[in-house]
């Protein structure tokens, strides 16, 4: 039985992928950081900056050619942070839904 506490629409896959949160404003930097898991709608990451619910965010996920069966794919998408809560390493747990994404073309990330 269900305690009504289950949010998730979308089945998450537990996957450690590379992730790149770009930066909003000048002042920003990039961050890298992994993911714990992830689905169509949405990610929880792990990282040591501070993030704060509601906050909109830009990220590159790159799927790895284990994962693809071909080359390395990134995705870029926007998001928008839901939760965020530390975590006993004493980084910071972010969950993040997806609200767009495009794959990103092999010429545009060799740089």
């Amino acid at each position: 039985m269900s305690d009504g506490s289950e949010r998730r629409e979308a089945r998450r896959f537990t996957m450690t992928l590379p992730l790149r949160v770009l930066p909003r404003e000048a002042k920003d930097h990039e961050l890298t950081a992994h993911t714990r898991d992830l689905s169509y709608q949405g990610l929880y990451f792990l990282t040591d900056a501070s993030f704060e619910v509601g906050n909109e965010i830009d990220f590159v996920i790159t799927l790895p050619q284990q994962v693809t069966q071909s080359t390395d794919v990134n995705i870029r998408c926007q998001g928008k942070i839901v939760r965020v809560e530390p975590t006993e390493n004493g980084r910071v747990g972010i969950a993040a839904k997806i609200a767009r994404y495009e794959f990103l073309p092999a010429a545009a990330t060799a740089a």
